[in-house]
Protein backbone atom coordinates (compact mmCIF):
# COMPACT_ATOMS: atom_id res chain seq x y z
CA UNK A 1 0.00 0.00 0.00
CA UNK A 2 2.79 2.38 0.97
CA UNK A 3 4.52 1.69 -2.36
CA UNK A 4 1.43 2.92 -4.24
CA UNK A 5 1.15 6.11 -2.16
CA UNK A 6 4.73 7.30 -2.56
CA UNK A 7 5.25 9.35 -5.74
CA UNK A 8 8.31 11.19 -7.12
CA UNK A 9 6.64 14.50 -6.25
CA UNK A 10 6.63 13.42 -2.59
CA UNK A 11 10.42 13.27 -2.52
CA UNK A 12 12.67 16.02 -1.16
CA UNK A 13 16.27 15.05 -1.91
CA UNK A 14 19.33 16.72 -0.39
CA UNK A 15 22.30 15.83 -2.60
CA UNK A 16 25.80 16.37 -1.22
CA UNK A 17 28.81 16.64 -3.53
CA UNK A 18 32.46 17.51 -3.08
CA UNK A 19 32.50 19.08 -6.57
CA UNK A 20 29.15 19.66 -8.24
CA UNK A 21 30.22 22.08 -10.95
CA UNK A 22 33.41 24.04 -10.19
CA UNK A 23 35.78 21.62 -11.99
CA UNK A 24 34.38 19.42 -14.73
CA UNK A 25 34.81 15.68 -14.22
CA UNK A 26 32.93 12.47 -14.87
CA UNK A 27 31.43 12.33 -11.39
CA UNK A 28 29.75 15.71 -11.50
CA UNK A 29 28.58 15.19 -15.07
CA UNK A 30 26.69 12.13 -13.82
CA UNK A 31 25.32 14.00 -10.79
CA UNK A 32 24.05 16.93 -12.87
CA UNK A 33 22.36 14.56 -15.31
CA UNK A 34 20.77 12.74 -12.37
CA UNK A 35 19.40 15.98 -10.91
CA UNK A 36 17.99 16.93 -14.31
CA UNK A 37 16.18 13.60 -14.51
CA UNK A 38 14.83 13.93 -10.97
CA UNK A 39 13.53 17.45 -11.61
CA UNK A 40 11.77 16.31 -14.78
CA UNK A 41 10.02 13.61 -12.76
CA UNK A 42 8.75 16.10 -10.21
CA UNK A 43 11.28 15.50 -7.41
CA UNK A 44 12.35 18.47 -5.30
CA UNK A 45 16.16 18.57 -5.10
CA UNK A 46 18.63 20.79 -3.26
CA UNK A 47 22.36 20.38 -3.85
CA UNK A 48 25.08 21.19 -1.31
CA UNK A 49 28.67 21.58 -2.54
CA UNK A 50 31.72 23.83 -2.41
CA UNK A 51 31.71 26.37 -5.25
CA UNK A 52 34.01 28.81 -7.00
CA UNK A 53 33.36 31.86 -9.16
CA UNK A 54 33.23 31.36 -12.05
CA UNK A 55 32.40 27.63 -12.09
CA UNK A 56 33.32 25.28 -14.91
CA UNK A 57 29.66 25.10 -15.99
CA UNK A 58 26.23 26.21 -14.69
CA UNK A 59 24.69 23.86 -12.11
CA UNK A 60 21.55 21.85 -12.73
CA UNK A 61 19.02 22.62 -9.99
CA UNK A 62 19.31 24.64 -6.77
CA UNK A 63 22.89 24.75 -5.50
CA UNK A 64 23.84 25.85 -1.99
CA UNK A 65 27.47 26.91 -1.61
CA UNK A 66 29.32 25.26 1.27
CA UNK A 67 32.46 26.85 2.81
CA UNK A 68 35.63 25.07 1.70
CA UNK A 69 39.41 25.30 1.52
CA UNK A 70 41.75 24.33 -1.35
CA UNK A 71 42.51 20.62 -1.34
CA UNK A 72 45.95 20.01 0.21
CA UNK A 73 48.63 17.92 -1.48
CA UNK A 74 49.09 19.99 -4.63
CA UNK A 75 45.51 19.58 -5.90
CA UNK A 76 44.21 23.10 -5.26
CA UNK A 77 41.84 22.88 -8.25
CA UNK A 78 39.61 20.87 -5.89
CA UNK A 79 37.93 22.17 -2.75
CA UNK A 80 37.54 20.43 0.61
CA UNK A 81 34.22 21.20 2.28
CA UNK A 82 33.82 21.51 6.03
CA UNK A 83 32.05 18.84 8.12
CA UNK A 84 28.58 20.43 8.19
CA UNK A 85 28.83 24.19 8.83
CA UNK A 86 26.12 25.84 10.93
CA UNK A 87 24.70 27.83 8.01
CA UNK A 88 24.57 24.67 5.86
CA UNK A 89 22.86 22.75 8.66
CA UNK A 90 20.29 25.52 9.10
CA UNK A 91 19.52 25.51 5.37
CA UNK A 92 19.29 21.71 5.36
CA UNK A 93 16.87 21.65 8.28
CA UNK A 94 14.70 24.29 6.63
CA UNK A 95 14.66 22.25 3.42
CA UNK A 96 13.61 19.17 5.44
CA UNK A 97 14.67 16.40 3.05
CA UNK A 98 13.20 12.93 3.23
CA UNK A 99 16.17 11.47 1.29
CA UNK A 100 19.83 12.37 1.71
CA UNK A 101 22.15 11.38 -1.14
CA UNK A 102 25.90 11.54 -0.50
CA UNK A 103 28.41 11.15 -3.32
CA UNK A 104 31.91 11.34 -1.79
CA UNK A 105 33.45 10.10 1.47
CA UNK A 106 34.79 13.50 2.57
CA UNK A 107 34.04 15.79 5.52
CA UNK A 108 30.87 17.46 4.21
CA UNK A 109 29.33 14.14 3.22
CA UNK A 110 30.31 12.53 6.54
CA UNK A 111 28.49 15.37 8.30
CA UNK A 112 25.45 14.85 6.09
CA UNK A 113 25.33 11.14 6.98
CA UNK A 114 25.52 11.91 10.70
CA UNK A 115 22.75 14.51 10.38
CA UNK A 116 20.53 12.12 8.42
CA UNK A 117 21.01 9.26 10.88
CA UNK A 118 20.19 11.58 13.77
CA UNK A 119 16.98 12.71 12.01
CA UNK A 120 16.12 9.22 10.73
CA UNK A 121 16.27 10.25 7.09
CA UNK A 122 17.22 7.43 4.67
CA UNK A 123 20.67 7.83 3.12
CA UNK A 124 21.78 6.73 -0.35
CA UNK A 125 25.48 6.80 -1.19
CA UNK A 126 26.68 6.68 -4.78
CA UNK A 127 30.26 5.69 -5.58
CA UNK A 128 32.16 7.67 -8.21
CA UNK A 129 35.90 7.68 -7.57
CA UNK A 130 38.47 5.21 -6.27
CA UNK A 131 40.13 7.77 -4.00
CA UNK A 132 42.10 5.05 -2.23
CA UNK A 133 44.20 4.51 -5.38
CA UNK A 134 45.17 8.15 -5.82
CA UNK A 135 47.86 8.24 -3.17
CA UNK A 136 50.15 5.77 -4.92
CA UNK A 137 50.56 8.34 -7.73
CA UNK A 138 51.83 10.96 -5.28
CA UNK A 139 54.35 8.74 -3.48
CA UNK A 140 52.25 8.24 -0.32
CA UNK A 141 50.71 4.90 -1.20
CA UNK A 142 51.42 3.60 2.31
CA UNK A 143 48.24 5.33 3.55
CA UNK A 144 46.01 3.41 1.11
CA UNK A 145 44.87 0.84 3.76
CA UNK A 146 43.82 3.70 6.05
CA UNK A 147 41.82 5.36 3.27
CA UNK A 148 40.10 2.06 2.49
CA UNK A 149 39.16 1.70 6.16
CA UNK A 150 37.72 5.23 6.25
CA UNK A 151 35.75 4.63 3.06
CA UNK A 152 34.45 1.28 4.32
CA UNK A 153 33.18 2.88 7.52
CA UNK A 154 31.52 5.67 5.54
CA UNK A 155 29.62 3.29 3.26
CA UNK A 156 28.62 1.07 6.17
CA UNK A 157 26.83 4.02 7.82
CA UNK A 158 24.28 4.53 5.01
CA UNK A 159 21.10 2.68 4.04
CA UNK A 160 21.94 1.88 0.44
CA UNK A 161 25.11 2.01 -1.66
CA UNK A 162 24.88 2.48 -5.44
CA UNK A 163 28.14 1.50 -7.17
CA UNK A 164 28.21 2.06 -10.95
CA UNK A 165 29.44 -1.39 -11.94
CA UNK A 166 29.38 -4.97 -10.65
CA UNK A 167 33.17 -5.04 -10.33
CA UNK A 168 33.14 -1.94 -8.13
CA UNK A 169 30.45 -3.46 -5.94
CA UNK A 170 32.51 -6.64 -5.57
CA UNK A 171 35.58 -4.58 -4.63
CA UNK A 172 33.62 -2.78 -1.93
CA UNK A 173 32.43 -6.12 -0.55
CA UNK A 174 36.08 -7.23 -0.39
CA UNK A 175 36.86 -4.14 1.70
CA UNK A 176 34.14 -5.12 4.17
CA UNK A 177 31.17 -2.98 3.05
CA UNK A 178 28.05 -4.88 4.15
CA UNK A 179 25.38 -2.28 3.30
CA UNK A 180 22.73 -3.35 0.74
CA UNK A 181 23.73 -2.43 -2.81
CA UNK A 182 22.05 -1.79 -6.13
CA UNK A 183 23.64 -0.50 -9.33
CA UNK A 184 23.51 3.03 -10.66
CA UNK A 185 25.00 2.47 -14.09
CA UNK A 186 25.80 5.24 -16.56
CA UNK A 187 24.51 6.33 -19.94
CA UNK A 188 25.81 7.75 -23.20
CA UNK A 189 24.71 10.63 -25.39
CA UNK A 190 24.22 8.46 -28.46
CA UNK A 191 23.70 11.44 -30.74
CA UNK A 192 27.09 12.88 -29.75
CA UNK A 193 29.12 9.67 -29.68
CA UNK A 194 28.67 7.78 -32.93
CA UNK A 195 30.96 6.52 -35.72
CA UNK A 196 29.80 8.94 -38.42
CA UNK A 197 31.23 11.90 -36.50
CA UNK A 198 34.73 10.81 -37.51
CA UNK A 199 36.50 13.62 -39.39
CA UNK A 200 39.58 12.93 -41.53
CA UNK A 201 39.87 16.68 -42.17
CA UNK A 202 40.02 17.43 -38.45
CA UNK A 203 42.67 14.75 -37.97
CA UNK A 204 44.73 16.22 -40.79
CA UNK A 205 44.42 19.70 -39.31
CA UNK A 206 46.17 18.32 -36.20
CA UNK A 207 48.97 16.79 -38.24
CA UNK A 208 47.71 13.19 -38.07
CA UNK A 209 48.34 11.46 -41.39
CA UNK A 210 45.67 9.23 -42.89
CA UNK A 211 47.91 6.19 -42.54
CA UNK A 212 48.82 6.94 -38.91
CA UNK A 213 46.91 5.11 -36.17
CA UNK A 214 45.60 7.65 -33.68
CA UNK A 215 45.86 6.32 -30.13
CA UNK A 216 43.47 8.37 -28.05
CA UNK A 217 43.42 9.58 -24.47
CA UNK A 218 40.30 11.29 -23.11
CA UNK A 219 40.01 12.76 -19.63
CA UNK A 220 41.47 15.16 -17.11
CA UNK A 221 45.23 15.30 -17.33
CA UNK A 222 46.05 14.12 -13.83
CA UNK A 223 48.57 11.45 -12.93
CA UNK A 224 46.01 9.13 -11.37
CA UNK A 225 44.54 8.55 -14.84
CA UNK A 226 47.60 6.42 -15.63
CA UNK A 227 49.51 9.02 -17.64
CA UNK A 228 52.83 7.44 -16.69
CA UNK A 229 51.76 4.09 -18.12
CA UNK A 230 50.37 5.77 -21.24
CA UNK A 231 53.69 7.53 -21.86
CA UNK A 232 55.71 4.35 -21.25
CA UNK A 233 53.54 2.42 -23.72
CA UNK A 234 54.01 5.12 -26.38
CA UNK A 235 57.77 4.84 -25.87
CA UNK A 236 57.57 1.05 -26.29
CA UNK A 237 55.55 1.45 -29.51
CA UNK A 238 58.19 3.85 -30.85
CA UNK A 239 60.90 1.36 -29.92
CA UNK A 240 59.06 -1.34 -31.89
CA UNK A 241 58.54 0.93 -34.90
CA UNK A 242 54.73 0.89 -34.71
CA UNK A 243 53.49 3.84 -36.75
CA UNK A 244 51.10 5.89 -34.60
CA UNK A 245 50.20 9.30 -33.25
CA UNK A 246 48.90 9.94 -29.73
CA UNK A 247 45.78 12.13 -29.68
CA UNK A 248 45.17 13.67 -26.25
CA UNK A 249 41.78 15.20 -25.45
CA UNK A 250 41.55 17.08 -22.17
CA UNK A 251 43.21 19.57 -19.87
CA UNK A 252 44.59 19.34 -16.37
CA UNK A 253 47.46 20.12 -14.00
CA UNK A 254 49.69 17.33 -15.35
CA UNK A 255 49.55 18.54 -18.95
CA UNK A 256 53.09 19.94 -19.05
CA UNK A 257 54.48 16.80 -17.44
CA UNK A 258 52.59 14.59 -19.90
CA UNK A 259 53.67 16.63 -22.93
CA UNK A 260 57.30 16.12 -21.93
CA UNK A 261 56.78 12.41 -21.22
CA UNK A 262 54.95 11.81 -24.51
CA UNK A 263 56.96 13.65 -27.19
CA UNK A 264 55.14 13.94 -30.50
CA UNK A 265 51.68 13.59 -29.01
CA UNK A 266 48.97 15.90 -30.32
CA UNK A 267 47.23 17.86 -27.58
CA UNK A 268 43.80 18.94 -28.83
CA UNK A 269 42.78 20.48 -25.49
CA UNK A 270 39.38 20.42 -23.85
CA UNK A 271 36.53 19.48 -26.19
CA UNK A 272 32.80 19.52 -25.53
CA UNK A 273 29.50 18.96 -27.30
CA UNK A 274 29.65 17.79 -30.90
CA UNK A 275 33.36 18.69 -31.05
CA UNK A 276 34.00 16.07 -28.38
CA UNK A 277 32.03 13.51 -30.36
CA UNK A 278 34.13 14.33 -33.43
CA UNK A 279 37.36 13.99 -31.44
CA UNK A 280 36.47 10.57 -30.02
CA UNK A 281 35.20 9.18 -33.34
CA UNK A 282 38.42 10.37 -34.99
CA UNK A 283 40.53 8.07 -32.81
CA UNK A 284 41.57 4.65 -34.13
CA UNK A 285 42.22 3.07 -30.73
CA UNK A 286 41.14 4.32 -27.32
CA UNK A 287 43.73 3.59 -24.63
CA UNK A 288 42.63 3.79 -20.99
CA UNK A 289 45.26 2.51 -18.54
CA UNK A 290 43.56 4.08 -15.50
CA UNK A 291 42.88 1.87 -12.48
CA UNK A 292 40.93 4.61 -10.67
CA UNK A 293 37.71 4.23 -12.68
CA UNK A 294 34.57 2.95 -11.02
CA UNK A 295 32.68 2.72 -14.31
CA UNK A 296 34.53 4.39 -17.17
CA UNK A 297 32.21 6.75 -19.03
CA UNK A 298 34.99 7.54 -21.50
CA UNK A 299 35.29 3.86 -22.35
CA UNK A 300 31.61 3.52 -23.27
CA UNK A 301 31.77 6.79 -25.22
CA UNK A 302 34.65 5.44 -27.31
CA UNK A 303 32.78 2.18 -27.88
CA UNK A 304 29.66 4.09 -28.96
CA UNK A 305 31.82 5.98 -31.46
CA UNK A 306 33.01 2.69 -32.94
CA UNK A 307 36.54 2.85 -31.50
CA UNK A 308 38.28 -0.32 -30.20
CA UNK A 309 39.41 -0.06 -26.56
CA UNK A 310 42.60 -1.16 -24.84
CA UNK A 311 42.14 -0.80 -21.09
CA UNK A 312 43.50 -1.85 -17.75
CA UNK A 313 41.97 -5.02 -16.37
CA UNK A 314 40.46 -3.12 -13.46
CA UNK A 315 37.12 -2.01 -12.03
CA UNK A 316 34.80 -0.57 -14.61
CA UNK A 317 36.61 -1.71 -17.73
CA UNK A 318 36.16 -5.41 -16.91
CA UNK A 319 32.38 -4.87 -17.03
CA UNK A 320 32.47 -2.93 -20.29
CA UNK A 321 35.16 -4.36 -22.58
CA UNK A 322 34.73 -7.88 -23.95
CA UNK A 323 38.31 -9.04 -24.26
CA UNK A 324 39.16 -9.93 -27.84
CA UNK A 325 35.80 -8.71 -29.15
CA UNK A 326 35.43 -4.98 -28.43
CA UNK A 327 39.08 -4.50 -27.48
CA UNK A 328 41.64 -5.91 -25.07
CA UNK A 329 42.06 -5.93 -21.29
CA UNK A 330 45.63 -5.90 -19.98
CA UNK A 331 47.15 -6.22 -16.51
CA UNK A 332 47.35 -2.66 -15.13
CA UNK A 333 51.10 -1.98 -15.41
CA UNK A 334 52.06 -4.46 -18.13
CA UNK A 335 53.74 -2.10 -20.61
CA UNK A 336 54.65 -4.85 -23.06
CA UNK A 337 51.13 -6.28 -22.83
CA UNK A 338 49.55 -2.93 -23.67
CA UNK A 339 51.96 -2.44 -26.55
CA UNK A 340 51.17 -5.95 -27.86
CA UNK A 341 47.42 -5.22 -27.79
CA UNK A 342 47.71 -1.82 -29.44
CA UNK A 343 50.14 -3.10 -32.09
CA UNK A 344 47.79 -6.00 -32.89
CA UNK A 345 44.85 -3.64 -33.49
CA UNK A 346 46.99 -1.06 -35.29
CA UNK A 347 48.37 -3.64 -37.68
CA UNK A 348 45.05 -5.26 -38.61
CA UNK A 349 42.48 -2.86 -40.15
CA UNK A 350 39.87 -5.62 -40.39
CA UNK A 351 40.23 -6.44 -36.69
CA UNK A 352 40.04 -2.74 -35.89
CA UNK A 353 36.82 -2.36 -37.89
CA UNK A 354 35.23 -5.48 -36.41
CA UNK A 355 36.07 -4.43 -32.85
CA UNK A 356 34.66 -0.97 -33.52
CA UNK A 357 31.39 -2.41 -34.81
CA UNK A 358 31.14 -4.77 -31.82
CA UNK A 359 31.80 -1.95 -29.37
CA UNK A 360 29.20 0.28 -30.99
CA UNK A 361 26.60 -2.48 -30.67
CA UNK A 362 27.54 -3.24 -27.06
CA UNK A 363 27.28 0.42 -26.06
CA UNK A 364 23.75 0.80 -27.42
CA UNK A 365 22.18 -0.36 -24.16
CA UNK A 366 23.67 2.42 -22.01
CA UNK A 367 21.03 5.13 -21.69
CA UNK A 368 20.99 7.96 -19.15
CA UNK A 369 17.23 7.91 -18.55
CA UNK A 370 17.34 4.20 -17.73
CA UNK A 371 20.36 4.60 -15.45
CA UNK A 372 18.97 7.61 -13.59
CA UNK A 373 15.53 6.08 -13.18
CA UNK A 374 17.23 3.33 -11.15
CA UNK A 375 18.28 5.98 -8.62
CA UNK A 376 14.77 7.43 -8.40
CA UNK A 377 13.35 3.92 -7.97
CA UNK A 378 15.84 3.34 -5.13
CA UNK A 379 14.71 6.56 -3.40
CA UNK A 380 11.06 5.49 -3.67
CA UNK A 381 11.83 2.02 -2.35
CA UNK A 382 13.65 3.43 0.70
CA UNK A 383 10.74 5.76 1.43
CA UNK A 384 8.24 2.92 1.05
CA UNK A 385 10.27 0.80 3.48
CA UNK A 386 10.37 3.67 5.96
CA UNK A 387 6.60 4.10 5.74
CA UNK A 388 6.02 0.37 6.24
CA UNK A 389 8.26 0.41 9.29
CA UNK A 390 6.46 3.44 10.72
CA UNK A 391 3.03 1.79 10.41
CA UNK A 392 3.98 -1.47 12.12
Amino acid sequence: MADAVMQPSDLRVALFSGNYNYTRDGANQALNLLVGHLLRQGVTVRVYSPTIDPPAFPPTGDLVSVPAIPMPGGRAEYRLGRYLPAATRTDLEAFAPNIVHVSAPEFLNHGAVTWARRHRVPVVASFHTRFETYFRYYKIGFIEPLIKAIMTRFYNRVGLVMPPSPSMGATMREWGVTTPMTLWSRGIDHDRFRPDRRSPDWRRSLGIADDEVAIGFLGRLVKEKGLDVFADVLAELRRRGVRHKALVIGKGPAEAWFAEAAPGAVFAGFQSGDALGRAVASMDIFFNPSITETFGNVTTEAMAAGVPVVAARATGAVDLVEDGVTGYLVSPRDIAGYADAIARIAGDPVLRTNMGHAGHAAAAGYKWDTANQAVLDAYLKLQAEKLRTATR
